[in-house]
């Protein structure tokens, strides 16, 4: 009896994952990525993309994220979050709040007149003179 009720208990607590959550492959969420961010391919890193994948799986997300990949949707609470993910270079975990490389976030891309703290643009002076046209 009491192994029953400790395999109920740990059931609820401890889930199985889906078929759905289990076959979403990186290169199937950069593909989703590319749709709702409207980057380049080249601008969504396969690393990163694995870090993010990991992060959304590791908060149950997986459902979620299976069916926003076959739903062809842009919009709601998940394409939200992996917009601000990508450019912000900040997403949630189950352990908490994670980064990627900043300099990787594609709001640099955005705000092409600055870039990511503590990355040089030139020698002393350079933002003196006008940007060649």
């Amino acid at each position: 009896m009491l192994g029953g009720v400790s395999a109920a208990a740990l059931a609820v607590a401890f889930p199985p994952r889906s078929a759905a959550e289990k076959s979403i492959t990186v290169a199937q969420f950069r593909n989703l990525s590319l749709r709702l961010t409207g980057a380049g391919l080249s601008d969504l890193d396969p690393t990163t993309a694995a870090k993010l994948l990991d992060g959304f799986m590791s908060m149950g997300r997986g459902a979620e994220l299976a069916d926003l990949i076959t739903s062809g949707a842009t919009s709601g609470a998940l394409a939200n979050d992996i917009v601000a993910a990508w450019y912000s270079g900040a997403y949630q975990t189950a352990a908490g709040l994670a980064e990627f490389n900043l300099p990787d976030a594609l709001v640099w891309d955005v705000l092409d007149y600055t870039q990511p703290p503590g990355l040089c643009g030139g020698p002393t002076g350079y933002w003196a003179d006008a940007p060649q046209a």
